[in-house]
């Protein structure tokens, strides 16, 4: 059974950092491009960052890029998100999702395994 279960979120003063993890089962990180979105209440999900664990393909939206980062370790079977100099726009709910093989992109309808959620908040 595939399963992908996301920690580390909590609340966190503006340009504080939190780390994201992202835990596999039933696959290895390896075969999949595992992705990161998000969702502000009202708003529509947001693509914010993937990787491609064998070949270290990543990407980050505009929103992120600079200070959030994204790494995949096969041995454990995780992949991170560490998020840095945090900012009240990025309270969201973060989740991590999952396709098997390269995948350059963050459409959600193309992501078939996802996880439960975990809130992030940020406060001014």
């Amino acid at each position: 059974e595939v399963q992908l279960v996301e920690s580390g979120g909590g609340s966190v003063q503006a340009g504080g950092s939190l780390r994201l993890s992202c835990a596999v089962s039933g696959f290895t990180v390896d075969d999949y491009t595992i992705a990161w979105f998000r969702q502000a209440p009202g708003q529509e999900r947001e693509g914010i960052s993937y990787i491609g664990v064998r070949d270290g393909d990543v990407d980050y939206a505009d929103s992120v890029q600079g200070r959030f980062f994204i790494s995949g370790d096969n041995v454990k079977n995780t992949v991170n998100l560490q998020m840095n100099s945090l900012k009240p726009e990025d309270t969201a709910v973060y989740y991590c999702a999952g396709i098997p093989g390269p995948y350059r992109g963050w459409e959600p309808f193309s992501f078939g395994s996802w996880g439960q959620g975990i809130q992030v908040t940020v406060f001014s």
